[in-house]
């Protein structure tokens, strides 16, 4: 009825990967691996950091081969839009047969709350496929005290 085994440290339940199954049937249904199909999609996520410094947060976004022209940074209400586009470099009509393609391209979007900064202070940089905008913070404002005279 119940199986007893001893506990060991470096047992098969502590490897276990639950999207293990997943990964292998869409490497056998698409013949490509998993990771592969997943950044050929239309929409992808990159990597960002973000740290405080005093009165600003710093956000710094790996968008590597990217042009700065192909990124676009939008603000609606209190959400911050980076969008980032790269096309293929490759054409089907190319005369070279690749091998092997894992240079991912697509678009790329992430979205941020910045309800707590100064959005008309934002200020964005982009080198050597870091991304860094410096988001201000807001100043708190400190309520007023009136005091009301009884007529």
């Amino acid at each position: 009825m119940f199986e007893l085994r001893p506990y060991r440290k470096n047992s098969n339940a502590m490897s276990y990967n639950p999207f293990r199954e997943m990964e292998e049937f869409e490497k056998r249904f698409f013949g490509t691996p998993f990771t592969s199909f997943f950044n050929s999609r239309d929409i992808g996520e990159f990597k960002t950091d973000i740290s405080e410094h005093g009165d600003n947060y710093l956000l710094e976004a790996d968008l590597p081969g990217f042009d700065k022209k192909d990124i676009h940074l939008e603000i609606t209400d209190n959400t911050l839009t980076i969008n980032a586009e790269r096309n293929s470099e490759h054409d089907e009509k190319d005369d070279n047969k690749y091998i092997r393609i894992e240079r991912s391209y697509g678009k790329y979007s992430r979205q941020f709350d910045i309800s707590s900064i100064d959005s008309d202070k934002i200020t964005a940089k982009y080198d050597n496929g870091v991304l860094k905008l410096t988001l201000p913070k807001k100043q708190d404002v400190t309520p007023e005290t009136k005091r009301l005279e009884i007529e």
